[in-house]
């Protein structure tokens, strides 16, 4: 099933209006609703209502129907945006 990027965009935009506590929770389960993560992952590796955005864009890079090439250039263009997101993604794989 595709993702339909701009109304889980929407979803999320909402979610982080919604308040710190609930919003937090939202958010990972937003995550977690299209990765192998769980809820409770989600918040233990990415506290932050921010680093939950910054994987979301990442993910939205990764998955979307571009060319290898064109994901990996905009990845580059917001390197020091994802590096954080990236390294806890590493260290949860290794």
């Amino acid at each position: 099933m595709p993702i339909d990027w701009n109304d889980l965009e929407k979803d999320m935009d909402k979610a982080a209006e919604d308040g710190a506590e609930k919003t937090d929770e939202k958010l990972a389960s937003k995550i977690s609703s299209i990765t192998r993560l769980t809820d409770e992952e989600i918040v233990e590796l990415f506290p932050e209502p921010s680093d939950v955005k910054k994987l979301f864009e990442l993910m939205k890079i990764v998955k979307s129907g571009e060319d290898r090439n064109n994901k990996i250039n905009k990845i580059v263009d917001n390197s020091e945006k994802f590096a954080g997101i990236v390294v806890t993604l590493l260290g949860k794989l290794t």
